[in-house]
């Protein structure tokens, strides 16, 4: 993703648009962005744990306007990021009644090698 022009709001909009056919059914999980120099370098899904026994499906999942609601309000979530350019953004998601439920987890780790000290 040449992100060098687009700002991390439009990176995450993009991201999550990548990963919109995987979000659609899914009812939970975290979503996981890694950033870098306020770059997105990795991004992906942590699924719950899934039931792999002969079952019917508990619920639908997401439709594909939850999964955009989804979209805007990590969107939204980025006006508490400030001050940092290294980390990671974790959105949590459930859906519950029909409703998404998010919250989100910023993590600054600008210095994540070790550096030797002269004391």
């Amino acid at each position: 993703m040449s992100s060098n022009q687009l700002s991390l709001a439009r990176q995450v909009d993009l991201a999550l648009e990548k990963l919109g056919g995987e979000l659609k059914g899914m009812s939970a999980g975290t979503i996981v962005l890694q950033i870098r120099d306020d770059s997105i370098g990795r991004f992906g899904i942590r699924h719950l744990p899934v039931d792999c026994a002969d079952r019917a499906p508990v619920s639908a999942g997401m439709t594909a306007e939850q999964v955009l609601e989804l979209r805007q309000l990590a969107i939204e979530a980025l006006k508490h990021k400030s001050g940092w350019t290294h980390g990671e953004i974790c959105y949590d998601f459930l859906l519950k009644q029909g409703r998404i439920l998010v919250s989100v987890q910023f993590e600054s780790n600008y210095n994540m090698e070790l550096i030797a000290l002269d004391i």
